[in-house]
């Protein structure tokens, strides 16, 4: 077990039980970044760091024709994943595998190399190696496909105490917002010809992202 996946483990050993519940207050943008997705009939979606299974669930609801699979490095979080896919009678519909998000094999774990959609939620700003994970995740989309991204912004516009309160806050967690993401996706885009976007939510209390591979043929 690498030690990513250890910490995770120990982290999330008991807050799996409640974490859909009490992370519903704080993970905002979660359900915006799922309905723009737009992914077409037998497009494959993959989440990193999917956690337990929650987005997933409402990825594979809301696009029934698509091909879901999830990521994780915790195998606590992913025999949550596995419950709550199982209950939601999906089973045959989302496949679950453990890995590391910045050397992940697709093709040994899912089958297929490329993805149409990724998904990355709230999980970069708990990856140390972020930018590598990002990278990687890139080289998996398909041509013409999509990197989303939502996760915890730079809360420029919130107000200073709450702001201090709430990197603290986040810090106990390991959790770090990744302030040179925007950077980071202006330097891949320009150098593999991509095009990206990123907007503020909520005053900066977090950031929505994309980036895209252009279709193989097209400008």
């Amino acid at each position: 077990m690498s030690e990513a996946a250890a910490l995770m483990d120990r982290m999330y050993h008991r807050q799996r039980h409640i974490y859909d519940f009490s992370r519903k207050y704080y993970l905002l943008g979660r359900d915006a970044m799922i309905a723009k997705l737009a992914v077409g009939p037998g497009g494959a979606i993959l989440e990193i760091g999917c956690g337990t299974a929650r987005n997933l669930i409402q990825i594979a609801r809301a696009y029934p024709n698509a091909v879901c699979c999830g990521l994780d490095v915790s195998a606590e979080m992913l025999d949550t994943a596995q419950r709550a896919v199982t209950q939601a009678e999906l089973a045959e519909r989302i496949a679950l595998a453990q890995g590391d998000a910045t050397l992940f094999d697709a093709s040994s774990l899912f089958g297929r190399s490329r993805f149409e959609r990724i998904v990355v939620s709230y999980a970069l700003s708990m990856i140390p190696y972020w930018r590598e994970a990002l990278a990687h995740a890139i080289e998996t989309l398909a041509s013409g496909g999509s990197l989303h991204i939502v996760d915890f912004g730079d809360q420029a516009g919130l107000p200073s105490l709450f702001r201090i309160a709430l990197r603290r806050w986040l810090a106990a967690f390991d959790v770090t917002p990744r302030l040179e993401l925007r950077d980071a996706l202006a330097e891949l885009a320009a150098t593999q010809g991509l095009s990206w976007r990123a907007d503020d939510l909520f005053r900066g209390y977090a950031i929505s992202a994309s980036i895209a591979r252009p279709l193989v043929g097209k400008r």
